[in-house]
């Protein structure tokens, strides 16, 4: 399919602009007058790989989610639920999307292979998962699981925004105090110290040379470090090898990485007891989350957990020779594979890790917002010493 702007008129003479993925134009205009749009023209989009496959909000998956679980559970046929959805959706693009999905169901796709179509919407879990409930009956469960997943992770993306706030906040208050400090009020004041005839402390003249330095070569404290992000994620999308280094670091940095690793682990959990619980066998279940987790160190465990779970060792002994999960968690999943309950022991995992994240991260929010006003006073402190030292130095030998 290609992607065409288009331009039509809607039930109230109101003109509607907008771009819909479609076959050829005659394709497009079908598709608009199932949506009550009466087709003006269209032409196709180029598209870039910048802006190709606009991605949906969270938010609008979950409601997403939510709707049709209730829909479903009422009896109400797919083909109805989300035309439903779609009349009542205000995000332009998904509302494209779910038209696009009603003309393949329509065609005779199911709802996951009409999934399939929009892999930037819809990853490979979510469209395994709808799967597997359209084939076991149970598609009102799995979307309701979903609904959960994706709750979760839009909570957790909020804290974590509001853990970088705090600290982005200050350090730009940081940054520009620093920035005024060295390139106008340091110098105006350089001169007027090197001027009282006297040997001025190591501290002002460590602070006027990096003053001078920052004023004559500011590209470089500017450029580098943007020339070493791009640099750095050129490197890791082209070499496996850096992006296997990379992220082995992130999760060996102090604080950040036990918290990331809890955090992917969590994710695995949840997602993973959602399959074994849709019933998606187990190495598909390991084969589907690995490729999801966003870390490739992790990846490679969770690789090798589903060759030895392939085999033939259980899941329990697979995880405890990874070494990833501590003997808490270890003890979990072997009562709950004992048990036959091993659904309900990842999702346990999963709350554990869960938990344990929210308690880390109000941790470091509680510790962040001293620790960054330190480091604003130590800066203030070590210019105004520099600065104010020699002067205090001459007043005083004036009152002698």
């Amino acid at each position: 399919m290609a992607l065409f702007s288009y331009k039509a008129m809607d039930a109230r003479g109101r003109l509607v602009r907008g771009e819909m993925d479609a076959i050829n134009q005659v394709d497009l205009e079908m598709r608009l007058k199932r949506m009550d749009l009466d087709f003006i023209n269209g032409a196709p989009v180029k598209r870039t790989a910048l802006f190709r496959g606009a991605s949906v909000p969270r938010r609008e998956l979950i409601n997403f989610c939510f709707h049709l679980e209730q829909l479903t559970r009422s009896g109400v046929p797919i083909l109805e639920g989300l035309t439903d959805l779609r009349d009542s959706l205000s995000h332009p693009r998904f509302r494209e999307i779910i038209a696009g999905m009603i003309e393949s169901i329509e065609g005779g796709r199911t709802l996951s292979q009409a999934m399939r179509e929009h892999p930037k919407v819809f990853n490979t879990v979510f469209c395994n998962l709808v799967r597997a409930g359209e084939a076991t009956g149970n598609l009102p469960e799995v979307l309701k699981s979903l609904n959960e997943s994706l709750k979760w992770e839009d909570e957790l993306a909020s804290q974590t925004k509001r853990l970088f706030m705090y600290p982005a906040f200050v350090g730009t208050i940081v940054v520009a105090v620093t920035v005024f400090l060295l390139v106008y009020l340091v110098p105006q004041m350089a001169s007027f110290i090197k001027n009282m005839g006297q040997a001025l402390p190591l501290q002002t003249r460590l602070l006027i040379a990096t003053s001078d330095a920052f004023r004559q070569f500011w590209y470089l404290f500017v450029g580098l470090p943007v020339a070493a992000v791009i640099g750095l994620n050129a490197m890791i999308r082209v070499n496996p090898a850096a992006r296997l280094r990379f992220d082995d670091l992130k999760l060996r940095l102090p604080i950040i990485g036990p918290i990331l690793r809890k955090i992917i682990l969590s994710r695995f959990a949840g997602i993973f007891a959602m399959m074994y619980a849709s019933g998606i066998p187990i190495i598909d279940a390991v084969r589907t989350t690995r490729d999801i987790v966003g870390n490739v160190v992790i990846e490679d465990g969770l690789k090798r957990a589903g060759q030895m779970i392939a085999e033939g060792q259980n899941v329990t002994t697979a995880f405890h020779n990874l070494g990833m999960f501590p003997p808490l968690v270890i003890r979990m999943l072997r009562v709950g594979e004992n048990t036959g309950a091993l659904d309900t022991a990842l999702l346990n995992v999963s709350y554990f890790y869960n938990r344990d994240v929210k308690e880390s991260i109000d941790k470091i929010q509680a510790g962040i917002e001293p620790a960054m006003t330190l480091l604003l006073g130590a800066i203030l402190g070590w210019v105004m010493l520099s600065v104010l030292g020699p002067v205090y130095d001459v007043i005083t030998k004036l009152k002698v």
